[in-house]
């Protein structure tokens, strides 16, 4: 019984699964099940990526670094596979664009206020900063050729641009494999954040992070540890399959854009107790981590999620292009240039943060205003 225990705050969210399937079962109404399964989805994807770390800490830092870049946005790609199945293919590059333009202004913010008003100035590792930022440009200058180029090759659905897509996103998903092989070369694995007194020697020497993991857990075993995936993954599964099925009627009601849905709220959804892990780090002065966590799931949105997705819908006989609207193409640029910008001195301050965090709600403020 002491594992039914809630031990961190969104635990609580889990009774939004119950209420979720009375909702649908019990035609409470489309708001009552969207509203319902997106909350169900945050502690179910915290449970995710927890499993997924302590699998990680057993299998060693290789290994581990491979299962956390692959599954670290596994919710997200879930809820995208079932809103593919359902035909709403701009709601699902809505939300790539929405999660990269979310890592790299809202949590990034987010992290450097909150780190900054408790720590003062922060510092991580500018050389690895810089790597990513040049991988998040690239993973950019990937999505625009095709975007802008497809109107020249062809219609939007013809075989031509089709094929485009397919070979940017092969592209891609090598580039992607190369960076985690340059991270495990180089700096022992993705999501291992080293020590800022590398760089700063003013800094303490602080704790290696995957350790106090392990020691903090509540012994977990391996066994426990895939259970609680495979549940939590198939729970995911189903909310997404409520709140995508309720999509369409609430935008409708509610008089919002399927943009603003797939660009604002669903990525939020997916990628919530991620984001407060990388809050929570940088309040406990472990920048490099943080920034780490934000890089990382950006570019496993960007170069494998993305690209992987093409070949999911064409698998699903609903192919999807990566001919991106240029609104979102201006978001993520943006976010990607600003982020890039803040994080190249290899310090942070909660003034750069706000900075982030009002870039964010300028173009939140936009998509909720525009009609698509």
């Amino acid at each position: 019984m002491k594992y039914l225990r809630l031990r961190k705050p969104t635990d609580i969210l889990l009774i939004a699964i119950p209420l979720a399937i009375l909702a649908s079962l019990l035609n409470w109404g489309e708001t009552y099940v969207f509203g319902l399964s997106a909350i169900a989805i945050i502690p179910l994807a915290g449970y995710i990526g927890e499993s997924t770390e302590v699998l990680a800490a057993y299998t060693g830092p290789r290994v581990g670094g491979l299962l956390n870049a692959t599954l670290g946005n596994a919710a997200e790609l879930i809820i995208s596979i079932v809103a593919i199945r359902e035909g709403l293919l701009d709601l699902v590059k809505a939300s790539i664009a929405g999660s990269i333009i979310g890592n790299v202004l809202l949590v990034l913010g987010m992290a450097m206020l909150f780190g900054g008003i408790k720590n003062g100035i922060q510092y991580f590792d500018r050389r690895r900063a810089g790597n990513n930022a040049i991988l998040l440009v690239l993973a950019v200058i990937a999505l625009v050729i095709p975007s802008v180029l497809s109107s020249s090759i062809g219609s939007r659905d013809s075989i031509e641009v089709e094929a485009l897509s397919i070979g940017v996103a092969v592209v891609m998903i090598v580039l992607y494999i190369l960076g985690l092989l340059y991270s495990f070369k180089m700096d022992g694995g993705p999501l291992t954040a080293r020590s800022s007194v590398d760089v700063h020697p003013e800094k303490e020497h602080q704790k290696d992070t995957e350790l106090e993991k392990v020691a903090s857990h509540p012994a977990w075993s391996t066994r426990k540890s895939y259970f609680i995936l495979g549940l939590a993954t198939v729970g995911v599964a189903y909310m997404s399959e409520l709140l995508i099925g309720s999509v369409e009627p609430v935008v409708a009601s509610l008089g919002i854009s399927e943009f603003f849905v797939g660009i604002i709220l669903i990525p939020i959804v997916g990628n919530v107790a991620e984001h407060l892990v990388a809050v929570k780090v940088a309040i406990q002065n472990e920048m490099d981590l943080s920034v780490e966590i934000v890089n990382a799931s950006s570019l496993q949105i960007a170069l494998f999620v993305a690209p992987v997705l093409v070949f999911i819908s064409l698998a699903m006989g609903n192919p999807m292009t990566l001919i991106f609207h240029e609104v979102e193409l201006l978001a993520i640029g943006v976010g990607i240039l600003i982020a890039a910008l803040v994080s190249s001195d290899g310090e942070s301050n909660w003034l750069e943060g706000a900075e982030l965090l009002a870039v964010y709600l300028i173009l939140a403020l936009a998509f909720f205003l525009l009609p698509m």
